[in-house]
């Protein structure tokens, strides 16, 4: 269990991929993270939490929020968050900005998965994925950035998947979704640099959490142990990385596969 109060903040970011004497720390640093309550959002919460940030956690599962808040400690705030609903995403922006004053990072985490063939697909089930993956992402970063650019500072990461970079077969709605969001952030990018807001992608493989239906710890341990998937730990970790760059640096996008996925 991480319990803030009994932690000592890393000075240096000691993740997977280096660490650098110029990297910046989170530590204090007010971070939004949506799909929070799960998978890769719950591993960003727990590490950041470790690592001294002041968070705010977003997802639709209020028991599940509440738990992870008490599990990591230091008082986050949380929302139960409907991210299909502009309304929500909104309410979400302004809470933080109502107790923290700003917001230093966004994580727009949040994503639905669904494979299937196209001439089988359900159209309304493709709405809702589209929705959360593509919409919400938009609405969030819509939301935040004016906040970034008045105090001319901020990063936003969002979590697409290595189905943005490429058509993965049996996921077209899927894949779509994600290679909607990889075009946008790219030219977000491009529009928000001169304010010293940087944006980035973060898109894994195949990675062992309830997404994907992997709950049990000894079935995610094989696979770890066969180099067939990714814990979400992992991605945790590469955001840290990301986030801690010294402030010229941009990491546009990260890809990060099992070393046995075949792609």
């Amino acid at each position: 269990m991480n319990v803030r109060g009994t932690q000592q903040p890393r000075t240096n970011s000691t993740s997977i991929l280096g660490t650098s004497k110029m990297s910046q720390s989170i530590r204090n640093k007010v971070i939004l993270v949506t799909g929070a309550s799960s998978g890769i959002g719950r591993a960003i919460a727990r590490l950041f939490s470790a690592e001294g940030a002041n968070l705010c956690l977003a997802a639709r599962s209020t028991d599940k929020l509440e738990t992870l808040a008490h599990e990591i400690g230091g008082a986050p705030l949380v929302f139960t968050t409907n991210l299909a609903k502009s309304a929500d995403v909104h309410s979400m922006i302004e809470r933080t900005l109502e107790k923290f004053g700003r917001i230093d990072v966004l994580i727009a985490n949040a994503g639905l998965y669904l494979p299937g063939l196209a001439a089988e697909g359900d159209a309304d089930a493709w709405d809702t994925l589209l929705a959360v993956n593509v919409n919400s992402v938009f609405r969030a970063i819509r939301e935040v950035l004016p906040h970034m650019i008045a105090q001319h500072s901020g990063d936003i990461l969002v979590t697409s998947s290595i189905a943005g970079h490429q058509v993965i077969s049996g996921e077209p709605v899927y894949s779509a979704s994600k290679h909607a969001v990889q075009v946008f952030v790219h030219e977000v990018r491009r529009q928000v640099a001169p304010h010293n807001i940087r944006v980035g992608a973060v898109a894994p493989g195949t990675v062992l959490n309830e997404l994907w239906g992997f709950r049990e710890p000894s079935d995610i341990a094989r696979k770890v142990a066969n180099r067939e998937g990714l814990r979400s730990e992992d991605i945790a970790d590469a955001c840290l990385w990301m986030l801690t760059r010294p402030p010229h640096v941009t990491i546009r996008d990260i890809v990060i596969l099992p070393q046995n996925q075949d792609i």
